[in-house]
């Protein structure tokens, strides 16, 4: 396992030694992101480093756990998609949910002051971490690093999530920092750690429900960016419709206007020159509410393209969305795919 892991960091390496027009073209296009982020059941059923060449796509984002990630990165499969994405000129990234692999619940048995306090003042190893535990963070830094080591992005951005809108840590010294603020404590130990294996290490601050609000009292090491997530929008209307809002039942009620007032508030902690939008126009689990089987997708073109011209007004380069569900069953199911082309040819007309 362990030399199998070794190959496909030893193949990540050589697809970011890419040829210097595969890097030109990435550089001189005015958007430098166009991407997409999927399971690995959706990059194992489908040639997905081949479907994003054709439809102008240069980016694809692994997903959801560094373990099975890395699994996935190991087999055969793997393998085959790293040396495509090679061929193609595709970078690859890993966009993972790692909290809980960062530091593993068993160690709550061992030492519960590593975890979160909840509101009612008992240590829990549910989710997340007490960021004023110096070991918890010790432990979390030097697992990223293990990580990282077996997922080399091409690009030199790494995703290190927390648990998903999950609660932080409520102890006195945690309590008084935003939820953003104790992902930010956790991030800038993390970059660090990064930077001794990849000087031109970044690393994703990600702005996501309860993470959405700008950091104010903690601020980011430099090569943290902004990776803005607006799950509690509406894509059946244009961002630039301000009163518009999800009308589903369990969302969060927020409008687009707040919605880009916390992007507004993020541009002024996070340089604009790498921040990212991740988007969900091509997530069909979001529009089959995480459940199989899957619906067809709900795409519109002119509101996507609106969306991008609004981002585009921010000075933003870099974007990509969620395709989860989008595999081979999908396709089977929902053989057209006009859409994946009008996706990638939106960001030429939209400069």
């Amino acid at each position: 396992m362990k030399r199998n892991l070794w190959v496909v960091s030893f193949l990540l390496t050589l697809v970011g030694f890419s040829s210097c027009s595969q890097k030109k073209e990435i550089v001189e296009s005015t958007w430098d992101m166009r991407g997409v982020v999927l399971t690995v059941n959706d990059l194992r059923t489908l040639d997905w480093a081949k479907l994003a060449a054709e439809n102008g796509i240069n980016t694809i984002g692994t997903h959801i756990r560094p373990a099975e990630v890395m699994e996935f990165m190991a087999s055969e499969e793997g393998k085959h998609f790293v040396k495509t994405c090679r061929e193609h000129g595709i970078h690859i990234e890993h966009q993972l949910h790692a909290m809980g692999e960062l530091l593993p619940r068993s160690l709550f048995t061992e030492d519960s002051t590593l975890f979160r306090m909840d509101e009612h003042g008992h240590r829990v190893p549910d989710f997340n971490c007490c960021v004023h535990s110096e070991k918890a963070l010790s432990i979390i830094e030097e697992n990223a690093l293990a990580v990282a080591k077996q997922l080399q992005p091409t690009n030199h951005r790494y995703y290190f999530w927390l648990d998903d809108g999950k609660p932080t840590c409520k102890c006195p010294e945690c309590s008084p920092l935003l939820d953003s603020e104790q992902a930010l404590i956790i991030e800038n130990r993390i970059i660090k750690k990064l930077k001794t294996i990849d000087p031109e290490a970044m690393l994703a601050h990600l702005a996501y429900e309860n993470t959405l609000e700008a950091p104010k009292k903690i601020k980011p090491e430099p090569g943290v960016f902004l990776e803005f997530a607006p799950i509690w929008r509406t894509w059946s209307k244009p961002l630039t419709d301000l009163s518009a809002a999800p009308l589903l039942e369990n969302a969060e009620y927020m409008t687009h206007e707040d919605n880009l007032k916390y992007l507004e508030d993020n541009l002024k902690v996070f340089p604009v020159e790498t921040a990212i939008v991740l988007e969900y126009w091509l997530d069909v689990s979001l529009f089959s509410r995480w459940k199989k089987p899957a619906v067809k997708l709900s795409w519109n073109k002119e509101i996507f393209e609106s969306d991008l011209a609004t981002y585009a007004k921010y000075g933003l380069k870099n974007v990509t969305t969620f395709a989860v569900y989008m595999d081979s069953t999908y396709f089977k199911t929902y053989p057209d795919k006009s859409y994946l082309k009008e996706y990638g040819e939106g960001f030429n007309r939209i400069k």
